[in-house]
């Protein structure tokens, strides 16, 4: 019961973490969420669909974007929460200094080789992302814009596939209601 203890502790340190390190920030749905509504929706994901416990890679889906949207270092996050969850945060990180495309083709490459831990963290931030661009999407984001993302995204997720089958049946799921829904718009 002690380890459950200290394991919840280690979570809520990490949300309260991410909600001051965005706390600025919004989402560009119509709404303007909070952008931390996001990353707690990655880590709830993550444990409900995905059965997920290890507080380490809850902890690295919360922090998930800190680095690559925030002033924060990978140094910071490893001296706040360790290497184990420094490493995985920092595999989820995009190079911000890239152009937005290179980028998305990078996420495609890169997918294959990510540990199994960070695939999973990738599927569920995946299937957030999508969830959000099929029904609370960007207001300038057209039909056509939508549509691309699903499939990139599903690029993605291709080179995630094999390391948990829950978050793979949900993204697959919601990917296809996604793609009914879009085109009967169309």
């Amino acid at each position: 019961m002690a380890e459950e203890h200290a394991s919840l502790i280690e979570v809520l340190r990490a949300l309260h973490f991410a909600a001051q390190k965005h706390r600025d920030q919004r989402r560009k749905d119509p709404e303007a969420s909070p952008y931390v509504n996001h990353v707690i929706d990655v880590a709830e994901t993550l444990a409900r669909v995905g059965g997920v416990d290890d507080a380490s890679m809850l902890q690295a889906a919360i922090l998930h974007d800190t680095i690559e949207d925030t002033e924060t270092s990978a140094a910071e996050i490893e001296r706040v929460f360790g290497q184990e969850v420094q490493s995985l945060v920092t595999e989820m990180t995009d190079d911000k200094s890239l152009p937005k495309k290179e980028r998305k083709r990078l996420q495609i490459e890169h997918a294959p080789h990510l540990s199994l831990r960070a695939k999973q963290i990738k599927l569920a931030d995946k299937i957030c992302n999508i969830r959000d661009v099929i029904y609370s999407p960007p207001e300038n984001w057209p039909l056509e814009r939508r549509l691309e993302y699903l499939d990139w995204s599903e690029q993605v997720v291709v080179g995630c596939r094999g390391c948990n089958s829950a978050l793979e049946q949900c993204y697959d799921r919601i990917l296809a209601e996604g793609r009914r829904l879009l085109t009967t718009h169309a």
